[in-house]
């Protein structure tokens, strides 16, 4: 037993210690631009068609009107400089209250915000599936970003609104299962709703998984946004015709 426990902790911090070393060869990039979206956009396509989630359609893109708003962050996951998998990150609060789980979830999300929660709705979680396939890390580093946020944010509630057969992936990071999978437009396949408390499990879990930590510096990188750098919106890139489809997919 004890060998076992020994070769079982050597694992882990193995494991552990790989990921952080991955994280030298990853760049997150906030998308600002009509290039960095388009190309996220198409990515979204690639990766939803492969896994039957969306029919085809003319455009070759996937967006929706939570991409534009002001509370939510599109990001680009680079491993060695190339486009890998993208998040998008949407903070819900009584102030700001729009996000992408709230179309499915009312009953949960409008009593938390009733009671001046703020809430990290991760979602448009998709991988490039080459990179997916040469790099098995890459769920882990892209989900970084969710908890990135909830530390800068100082989120009450972490979110994953995901299909039934992806969420034993959330539960190792410290996720549980609220509510049963349902219907959503514009998606072939339902989804659940996951959460985490992240001051109650903050500490275990990092202390479980050092990769996940950030700095401060870090964080406001990511999520300071550019006074420079003005809001896009579909209606001002003619080439990206809006579509309805609204859904979400995770690894």
């Amino acid at each position: 037993m004890a060998m076992g426990a020994v070769s079982q902790a050597e694992h882990q911090g193995r494991v552990a210690a790989r990921r952080l070393e991955l994280l030298d060869k990853v760049d997150y990039r906030l998308a600002s631009t009509v290039a960095e979206r388009e190309a996220i956009y198409r990515l979204r396509y690639r990766a939803y068609l492969k896994e039957g989630a969306i029919d085809p359609n003319d455009t070759g893109i996937v967006t929706d009107r939570y991409d534009d708003l002001p509370n939510s962050w599109i990001f680009g996951v680079f491993y060695e400089g190339t486009l890998s998998s993208s998040l998008r990150i949407t903070v819900a609060s009584p102030a700001h209250s729009a996000c992408p789980s709230m179309d499915v979830f009312p009953d949960f999300l409008q009593p938390w915000l009733a009671d001046g929660r703020i809430i990290v709705d991760p979602t448009r979680f998709v991988a490039d599936p080459a990179s997916a396939n040469r790099l098995p890390e890459l769920p882990y580093l892209t989900l970084r970003l969710a908890y990135v946020s909830c530390e800068y944010f100082k989120a009450d509630i972490g979110l994953a609104s995901v299909r039934t057969e992806h969420q034993a992936f959330y539960r190792r990071v410290m996720m549980r299962s609220i509510c049963a999978s349902r219907p959503y437009p514009g998606l072939k396949k339902p989804i659940g709703l996951m959460e985490i408390d992240f001051p109650a499990m903050h500490d275990k879990l990092f202390a479980r998984y050092p990769f996940l930590r950030s700095t401060e510096s870090e964080r406001r990188r990511l999520f300071e946004r550019p006074k420079s750098v003005p809001e896009l919106t579909l209606s001002e890139v003619p080439s990206l015709a809006p579509i309805s489809l609204v859904g979400r997919d995770y690894p």
